[in-house]
């Protein structure tokens, strides 16, 4: 399927599976507490179903790929979103927090499948701008998520408690198994990979060696850490400030519609002005914005503004960036699109991780650490972009 656009079910379809991932964190957040309630578990045993999820798709990314490299996209898919809905549907019968804690490794194992395959999918369809076109499109539907899911999993959890969250998402397993059923060919080249574990790593090794695969890697990873700076650290941090949580729901949305108009904006433009003149302009406002969050900051300025307006600029810019970082990462790997995709999604988990932790650890009640983290990601993002351009990196 090489034609010029994309059909708009089957880019609903592959940007609801990229969202799968983020799906599982803000729509279970709401309902921590009452989770803990329930299994009279402190607050930090609840964490701990946070990060074995994040666990599980760092790792889930590195084999569902390949997999499907060797046995094609749509029969890994079916496999992985089986296992979600198996693995979510006990959920709320898990008997301790532990049983849970266990099971949502595993859930974030099975739904890191959707990310992974619906990545390569993008790719077998179209490559370079059109593929970028494509990345754009699935990230507005994925930009959605951080909007509305928590304050659906907030519903869900104040009128029926915890487990009507993972019976929801049990429904969207469902619902997603039957359109990828019914509505997904198979889109993997003829010639098909070993699944052999020492071939599998002989892959990700000549991928991770591949200059055209790092470079725009570089660059992806510098955006993704401007986002979650944003991600991680907003709430504590205003909320911390005096603003409340009504407003800061708020706040969150419109920062979050600055992502969802870059990533509009790049889809709309990538083909009249290719994938290079979107990066340098993105780069560019990345670098504004993550500067001037960083200056404002260290300045002493409390005001909210300071925060949500560079944050707005910031997430433009990396939505102009990533959708044309990820085509160019995959466009040199026809034949492995998978492969290089799980590679994408585990450094990138594994990196969002690490720096997590760093917000969470040097958290002062200051913008300041997320804002130096804004700055420094601007900072590389441009300069990745420009070595990009110039064919240095």
């Amino acid at each position: 399927m090489k034609n010029n656009d994309t059909p708009l079910p089957l880019t609903l379809l592959l940007g609801i599976l990229v969202a799968l991932s983020a799906l599982g964190t803000d729509f279970y957040v709401p309902a921590l507490p009452d989770a803990a309630a329930s299994f009279s578990a402190p607050v930090s045993a609840t964490q701990l179903t946070i990060t074995a999820y994040f666990a599980g798709l760092a790792v889930g990314q590195l084999f569902w790929g390949p997999l499907s490299d060797r046995y094609g996209r749509r029969p890994v898919l079916l496999v992985a979103l089986g296992g979600m809905l198996v693995v979510t549907a006990a959920a709320p019968f898990a008997p301790s927090i532990a049983a849970l804690t266990l099971l949502r490794l595993a859930q974030g194992l099975a739904m890191s499948g959707g990310v992974v395959v619906a990545r390569s999918v993008a790719r077998d369809l179209h490559a370079h701008e059109q593929a970028a076109r494509l990345f754009a499109r699935m990230m507005i539907v994925f930009s959605i998520v951080p909007i509305g899911a928590p304050l659906l999993g907030a519903t869900l959890t104040s009128l029926h408690g915890w487990r009507a969250v993972f019976w929801a998402l049990a429904a969207i397993a469902v619902l997603l198994l039957v359109a990828v059923a019914l509505g997904l060919r198979e889109t993997a080249p003829a010639e098909r990979r070993s699944a052999r574990p020492a071939e599998i790593a002989r892959t990700l090794a000549g991928i991770l060696s591949e200059r055209r695969f790092v470079s725009p890697l570089l660059l992806f990873l510098s955006c993704q850490a401007g986002i979650l700076a944003w991600v991680a650290s907003s709430s504590f941090t205003l909320i911390h400030s005096g603003v409340s949580v009504t407003a800061y729901g708020w706040m969150f949305a419109g920062v979050m519609l600055g992502q969802i108009s870059g990533a509009w904006a790049a889809s709309r433009f990538v083909m009249r002005f290719g994938s290079a003149r979107l990066m340098r302009s993105g780069a560019s406002l990345i670098l504004c914005g993550g500067v001037a969050a960083g200056a404002l900051s260290w300045a002493g300025t409390s005001h909210w503004l300071a925060l949500v307006l560079p944050f707005a600029l910031l997430l433009f810019g990396a939505a102009l960036v990533i959708p044309s970082a990820t085509s160019m990462a995959l466009s040199p790997f026809p034949k492995t699109a998978g492969a290089a995709s799980s590679l994408i999604g585990a450094v990138g988990f594994t990196s969002g991780a690490l720096l997590s932790t760093l917000l969470g650890i040097t958290f002062d009640g200051t913008s300041r650490p997320m804002a130096s983290v804004a700055a420094v990601a601007g900072i590389l993002a441009f300069t990745f972009e420009r070595m990009l351009a110039r064919g240095k990196a």
